[in-house]
């Protein structure tokens, strides 16, 4: 029963220290406009921080450096040819099959698609083969094939086997944090594959 009471007297006085906040208006101005202040509130809670789609968001980004930037060259800004390499990359990830075969040493992977999809897996795997064959702890070799292209990553590190294996065609292809320099030289019109 006393805690019963007790609850009972703890709910009522937390129920008037709730109220009494409600309506203390101690460091307000008389010509406060509540009704704006919770509209000021909604509308922060409601602003958004996702500008939309991913391809839409990295340009998006993209856009915004490249007004913050006085010395930006608008003449030379290419912002189609990094929309055409999003897409490439939505169709490498979204539409790209893949036979991997587990090597002793590595990996082989063998990928493939549609003729859209084989057109950017030509564009985009040796280029990014090449990326990664900047870490000598591994060998990175890749080979046309008629529907595709194969790549083949491999080591005689053991720790660094079983990243690859670990990583596979996928995780290889989004490995090493390059694309963001990528993406805003093909904005600013420069050679891309020549970094």
């Amino acid at each position: 029963m006393r805690a019963k009471i007790f609850l009972t007297a703890m709910t009522l006085v937390g129920g008037v220290a709730f109220a009494f906040a409600q309506t203390d208006h101690t460091g307000h101005s008389d010509d406060m406009d509540h009704t704006a202040h919770g509209q000021e509130q909604a509308m922060t809670d409601a602003t958004l921080s996702e500008p939309g789609q991913g391809a839409f968001a990295a340009l998006s980004e993209v856009v915004r450096v490249l007004e913050a930037d006085p010395n930006t060259d608008w003449v030379q800004v290419d912002l189609a040819e990094l929309r055409a390499h999003l897409v490439d990359m939505n169709r490498l990830v979204m539409d790209t099959v893949v036979k991997e075969t587990d090597l002793p040493d590595g990996i082989g992977a063998i990928a493939t698609g549609d003729a859209g999809t084989i057109a950017t897996l030509r564009r985009m795997v040796p280029a990014h083969a090449a990326q990664l064959a900047r870490d000598d702890r591994w060998t990175v070799v890749t080979t046309e094939t008629s529907d595709g292209i194969e790549l083949r990553v491999t080591s005689d590190i053991p720790a660094v086997v079983a990243r690859i294996k670990g990583l596979g065609f996928f995780g290889l292809m989004a490995s090493q944090d390059h694309h963001r320099e990528h993406h805003l030289m093909m904005a600013r019109g420069k050679d891309a594959h020549g970094h």
